[in-house]
């Protein structure tokens, strides 16, 4: 996040529908990065990682490792490299 936040070179232009032509730097990192750090947006909860772990601690012991073995992501969020 750091080099993120300082680099210029990160930088990245898109193409809109309509022609216009618009050039993201950070906000490319910031705005993924908030599903793990919802402080980043100001608000006070876990992120996803810790919602899912705390999750899969709240049920049997017995079925934890079957659970964190299905763990399936989806949606446009997990299109992000890295």
């Amino acid at each position: 996040m750091a080099t993120a936040a300082a680099s210029t070179s990160l930088e990245k232009s898109y193409e809109l529908p309509d022609g216009q032509v618009i050039t993201i730097g950070n906000e490319r990192f910031r705005c993924p990065e908030s599903l793990f750090q919802p402080s980043f947006l100001g608000m006070e909860s876990s992120g996803i990682h810790e919602t899912v772990y705390n999750s899969i601690m709240k049920c049997d012991v017995d079925i934890r490792k079957d659970l964190y073995a299905n763990i399936v992501m989806s949606g446009g969020t997990t299109m992000y490299p890295g």
